[in-house]
């Protein structure tokens, strides 16, 4: 197994969205590369995402970017959807440099690469969400969602 984390906005719908891929093996949601210690929800400077660890031999790491881009606006600076923060941007963490390098790659090869806001950074750090965001949607299925109801479920 490895492990990379998804910024696509607001967690709920991506973990929902990441745990139906083929050869995703668990999710968990949570918030990355912050910039403060974490203090009672004193999420200063992280990115919510999802850490998902995933099977190589199943799905690569250029599929796991072709899925975000199902799912996001990748133009778009701090926002998905009616969700709008530095928290909600979108981007790809990882302890790897090969997963950062396949990211880039993918990017690099896309004609529209130069107007992408996607970061793609190493993890410097990660904070697992309460347990009330893991799995929000599984439990709470009207909740609000970036993500169109056709693409949450499009890989189940």
């Amino acid at each position: 197994m490895e492990t990379i984390y998804i910024a696509g906005g607001c967690l709920w719908g991506v973990q929902a969205f990441i745990k139906t891929l083929p050869g995703v093996m668990f999710t968990e949601a949570g918030r990355a590369n912050g910039t403060s210690p974490v203090l009672e929800e004193d999420y200063d400077g992280y990115a919510e995402c999802v850490k998902t660890e995933f099977d190589p031999a199943i799905v690569t790491v250029r599929e796991l970017m072709d899925y975000l881009f199902e799912i996001i606006d990748p133009y778009s600076v701090n926002k998905q959807g009616q969700d709008v923060g530095e928290k909600y941007r979108t981007g790809i963490y990882s302890r790897e440099p090969e997963h950062l390098r396949e990211a880039q790659a993918f990017l690099r090869k896309r004609d529209d690469y130069k107007r992408i806001a996607v970061e793609v950074l190493p993890l410097t750090n990660y904070v697992s969400s309460a347990e009330e965001h893991q799995d929000r949607l599984a439990r709470y299925p009207d909740d609000y969602c970036h993500i169109p109801e056709k693409l949450l479920y499009k890989y189940s």
